[in-house]
C-alpha cells in the first residue's frame, strides 16, 4: 500500500510538477506549475501525492470552484488533474488517492466534486464511474481546444464533466472495503438492456464504429449500453483516422442520450479476444 500525503512544500510540489512531465509528456503547456500549485494549496485546495519510500508515484490535485445554479451559486470541489507514474498503473493508485481527496473534501464539508475526463478511456471509465461511483450526463465538445502533449495531440478534447456526490450511499457504497458485485455484459439483456451503437466491423483487431446508431429511447425505457474501444490510445496510435471517427461518432450519441434525460451510471469492461467496453446509461441516478 503507497503512502499517502498531504503535499503543501515547495519541494514535494516540484515533484508533482516533474511527475506530470512524465505522464503527459511532450508539452509544458500540460503542466500545472509550482507557484499554481501552491496557491491553490494555500487557499482550500489539496494535492495528495503517493509515494514508494521517497519516490512521488501518484498524486491527486483539486480546488475549491462555483458553478452558477438556476438557485444561485453552488460551491464544489474541482478535482483538475491526477497522475499516475507510468511503472505503477493498475495498482489501485487512482482509486486510493481519490478515496483520499473525498475524505479531504467531507472534511471539509463539501458535498460534490466534479472533474473531467476523455470519455474514450476505458481504464479512466472503470475507475470514475465503475468504482469510484461518479455519474455523467453532460459531455463537451472538444472542451480544452487543441492540445498538445503526447497523449491528447491530434484530437478534439472532447470530455465527459461527472459529477461525484461525496455522502450519497451510492458513492459510500462504492468506497467501502466490502467489493460490489458487478454485472457482466451478458447479464444485462435480463435487465432490457439496449446496445445503442453496435459494432459489425473490426479493422486491424480494433473497432470501427457503427455508420448508423440504433435510434434512442425516451427516458423511461429501462438501461442502455453505448461501446467505446477497449484500448482507445492504442487505436489512436495505430490507426489515427479511426480514433477521430469515434471522437466524432461518440460525441453524436452521448449528446443524443443526455438530451434525452439518461445518466451514465456504470462501466463494464469485457476481457476476451476481442475485448469489449461499455458504458452503462440509465434513466435513474441510484443504479448501485
Amino acid at each position: 500500500m503507497p503512502d499517502l500525503r498531504m503535499l503543501e512544500s515547495t519541494e514535494t510540489l516540484y515533484q508533482v510538477e516533474d511527475l506530470q512531465r512524465l505522464v503527459w509528456p511532450g508539452s509544458e503547456t500540460t503542466v500545472v506549475p509550482v507557484h499554481m500549485l501552491r496557491a491553490a494549496v494555500d487557499h482550500g485546495g489539496v494535492v495528495i501525492g503517493a509515494y514508494e519510500g521517497d519516490l512521488l508515484i501518484g498524486f491527486v490535485f483539486g480546488f475549491p470552484g462555483i458553478e452558477e445554479t438556476s438557485s444561485g451559486p453552488r460551491l464544489m470541489h474541482v478535482s483538475h488533474m491526477a497522475g499516475i507514474h507510468p511503472e505503477y498503473r493498475d495498482q489501485g493508485l487512482g482509486f486510493a488517492l481519490k478515496r483520499a481527496q473525498w475524505q479531504f473534501v467531507r472534511n471539509q464539508g463539501g458535498e460534490r466534486i466534479c472533474w473531467t475526463y476523455d470519455p474514450l478511456l476505458s481504464r479512466n471509465a472503470n475507475l470514475n464511474i465503475a468504482k469510484l461511483g461518479a455519474i455523467c450526463n453532460t459531455n463537451i465538445p472538444d472542451y480544452y481546444g487543441e492540445m498538445r502533449d503526447g497523449l491528447n495531440a491530434g484530437l478534439p478534447s472532447d470530455r465527459f464533466r461527472v459529477d461525484w456526490w461525496v455522502n450519497t450511499a451510492r458513492v459510500e457504497k462504492r468506497l467501502s472495503r466490502t467489493s460490489r458485485r458487478r454485472l457482466d455484459l451478458a447479464q444485462y439483456p435480463s435487465a432490457e438492456a439496449k446496445l445503442i451503437n453496435p459494432v459489425h466491423e473490426w479493422i486491424a483487431a480494433f473497432p470501427a464504429p457503427p455508420a448508423d446508431v440504433t435510434s434512442i429511447p425516451n427516458r423511461q425505457s429501462g438501461l442502455l449500453l453505448v461501446e467505446i474501444p477497449a484500448d482507445f490510445q492504442a487505436l489512436r496510435t495505430a490507426n489515427p483516422p479511426l480514433a477521430l471517427n469515434w471522437r466524432i461518432h461518440s460525441r453524436q450519441v452521448f449528446q443524443a442520450c443526455f438530451a434525452r434525460g439518461y445518466i451514465v451510471t456504470d462501466f463494464v469492461f469485457e476481457p476476451g479476444n476481442p475485448p469489449r467496453s461499455f458504458y452503462i446509461l440509465s434513466h435513474g441516478d441510484s443504479t448501485f
